[in-house]
């Protein structure tokens, strides 16, 4: 399993929170999703045979936000 955080821009509220942490955590290969509102960031735990972070970021952009 590998971790990898990243910035998402437009997160703003809990229905945020939960949209982007769903949008990753159906995604094959991830075993969790946490998004920091706070911060702006995801935090994702994921198996690089099954998924890649570039799939994951494009998951998070079909979900309606901006990855940095």
């Amino acid at each position: 399993m590998k971790t990898e955080n990243f910035k998402v821009k437009g997160m703003s509220c809990e229905h945020c929170k939960s949209a982007v942490e769903s949008a990753l955590k159906k995604t094959k290969g991830v075993e969790d999703a946490k998004v920091d509102l706070k911060a702006g960031k995801v935090e994702v735990k994921f198996n690089e045979d099954e998924s890649k972070l570039d799939k994951l970021k494009d998951e998070v952009r079909a979900a309606g936000y901006e990855v940095s």
